[in-house]
């Protein structure tokens, strides 16, 4: 007979998914007042920073931002045509691209970051002490431990929701 969650997971799941989503939201709703477009743009821009050369297949972005493949095409085609991103031809499979970060993709999300920075201290860092703060990074790293990724600790605009 298979174990069921105690009613104490279970409880602990509905909190974090409604937590994820409030939080979430009022981050989205921060960027949105301060006239940024969504926080998938500056994940998506992080992560294109982050890489080597700036730039990434569009399947690896896909899986650094854990987004469905139709979710992904999307967004490079906005930040494609906002200018904060561009396409190149793979020269070793001309049927591959590259997605590449553009100067301008590199300053909105460092302006975005202004914004996102001061929602996550609105929205997390003033509720929770730093003792607080570490105590749920070690609990949540065990449950993403638990899925077969490491989880690292960002500090500064290297954050990323995804």
């Amino acid at each position: 007979m298979k174990r069921k969650p105690s009613s104490e997971a279970t409880a602990a799941w509905i909190r974090l998914m409604r937590v994820q989503t409030r939080v979430l939201d009022a981050v989205e709703q921060e960027l949105k007042k301060a006239g940024y477009p969504p926080l998938a743009w500056y994940d998506a821009l992080l992560e294109l920073s982050r890489a080597p050369s700036g730039e990434l297949r569009p399947v690896e972005l896909e899986r650094q931002m854990l987004l469905p493949q139709y979710s992904t095409s999307r967004l490079i085609d906005r930040l494609v045509d906002d200018g904060l991103a561009a396409r190149r031809e793979c020269k070793i499979d001309k049927r591959g691209q590259f997605v590449e970060i553009t100067e301008a993709g590199r300053e909105l999300q460092k302006k975005m970051w202004a914004a996102y920075s001061a929602a996550i201290e609105k929205h997390v860092g003033s509720k929770l002490s730093d003792a607080d703060a570490l105590k749920l990074c070690a609990l949540l790293d065990r449950l993403g431990c638990s899925c077969g990724e490491a989880l690292a600790p960002a500090a500064d605009e290297s954050v990323s929701v995804r």
